[in-house]
């Protein structure tokens, strides 16, 4: 008897969250955590609840203006080396999400490792803008290339890292955010004082600061004087800018 082949493994797009509008005029795609190297298959754990919740606040901020959201549900729970699985299916969705909704802009929202991912695919043409949550880096390594960022010319580039973050070093973020500044000013970085890599301490200012950046990337929308100020400053003080608390309850535009 033959035996069977094993199944290929896909990406794929988890349902739209929150009713689709009638007409979609922009689209955020995003990207969960995982692990620097496994085969394993993703569980719905990997899925976090954080992933879900910016998700659910973003739609509610842009239904009205078109918005859709997606989960992105990867292959392979890690990155893997050269193989770089979670890229892939970062570029993947982004070509599925072309083929599903034609010329409209996207954001990639990632958290994590799902925050390296964003960075990376940043460069597909449908991308407009990159959101990258406590984003994994490798520790840098002189005998390897460093991260990439000219991928990121052309694009608004938004990092938010907690400064206690034990998980993924917020060093190795500002020192990328200082490379991407130089071939594009629209790089602005927040640094969340106290917090750890959950985000939770600060949880609705930071869920704020996401939203204020992806309705002004996906639909102009003017940005907070935070923001402003931000993408504004000459480095080190638009990398380094300090995430105030209660931000989000009375922005002034």
């Amino acid at each position: 008897m033959a035996q069977q082949a094993t199944p290929v493994r896909r990406a794929r797009l988890g349902r739209a969250i929150g009713p689709e509008p009638t007409a979609v005029s922009g689209v955020v795609l995003l990207l969960p955590g995982g692990d620097e190297v496994s085969h394993r298959r993703p569980g719905p754990v990997l899925v976090t609840s954080y992933v879900r919740t910016l998700g659910r606040r973003l739609m509610r901020a842009g239904r009205a203006e078109g918005l859709v959201a997606h989960v992105v549900h990867y292959r392979f729970r890690g990155w893997n080396g050269t193989d770089a699985n979670l890229l892939s299916d970062a570029l993947w969705a982004a070509d599925e999400v072309v083929r599903r909704y034609g010329d409209v802009p996207v954001c990639l929202a990632g958290v994590d490792m799902g925050g390296r991912a964003a960075l990376h695919a940043g460069g597909h043409e449908a991308v407009n803008s990159v959101l990258a949550l406590a984003p994994w880096l490798p520790e840098e390594d002189v005998a390897a290339s460093p991260e990439p960022v000219k991928q990121l010319a052309g694009r608004r580039v938004m990092i938010v890292h907690g400064t206690n973050d034990e998980r993924t070093d917020p060093e190795l973020s500002f020192r990328l955010a200082a490379r991407a500044k130089k071939a594009n000013r629209e790089v602005c970085r927040f640094e969340v004082h106290s917090d750890r890599h959950g985000l939770q301490q600060h949880r609705h200012e930071v869920l704020a600061l996401a939203e204020d950046f992806v309705m002004g990337t996906l639909f102009e929308r003017g940005f907070s004087r935070p923001v402003q100020d931000a993408f504004a400053a000459p480095p080190p003080l638009g990398l380094r800018m300090p995430l105030a608390s209660g931000f989000g309850k009375s922005l002034r535009r």
